[in-house]
């Protein structure tokens, strides 16, 4: 380990560990008995968070896009407009979360996406060099 060749050498260990750009705490928690450690963080369970949706929910959610009234509106449109219905559902990143969720699974890649491709002009228009300075002799 770099740190602890460094150490060796007689080099201060917050010193090393800030030429590495970690702190010296770090460093610490990474290693227990002078052996490195793999990181444990991947490996421990996380809860469900309590506020999650359950299927059914989602599936109402899912419902209400897919509807043939908010079909063509996004999630930003739709939340209100339930609201002055007097629905709620789920909050607007929800309804986001959802149907992103929704459209990665139901992704095949049988090819590219519409706006991809030569065939399409760029969606803006492009700048053309502008003359700045007074003007140049012979122009």
């Amino acid at each position: 380990m770099l740190i602890n060749d460094a150490v060796t050498a007689g080099a201060r260990r917050a010193k090393a560990c800030a030429e590495l750009e970690i702190s010296d705490r770090t460093l610490r928690r990474w290693t227990k008995d002078g052996q490195l450690h793999a990181d444990q963080r991947p490996l421990v369970p996380r809860p469900e968070p309590a506020n999650k949706l359950s299927a059914a929910e989602r599936a109402a959610v899912l419902e209400a896009c897919n509807s043939k009234e908010f079909s063509s509106l996004p999630p930003s449109q739709i939340v209100p407009k339930l609201a002055d219905q007097g629905r709620y559902l789920a909050s607007g990143s929800s309804f986001y979360r959802t149907s992103h969720a929704r459209m990665a699974s139901s992704i095949t890649g049988a090819g590219p996406s519409p706006r991809s491709g030569a065939n399409h002009p760029p969606a803006t228009r492009q700048a053309r060099p502008a003359m700045y300075g007074p003007a140049l002799p012979g122009r």
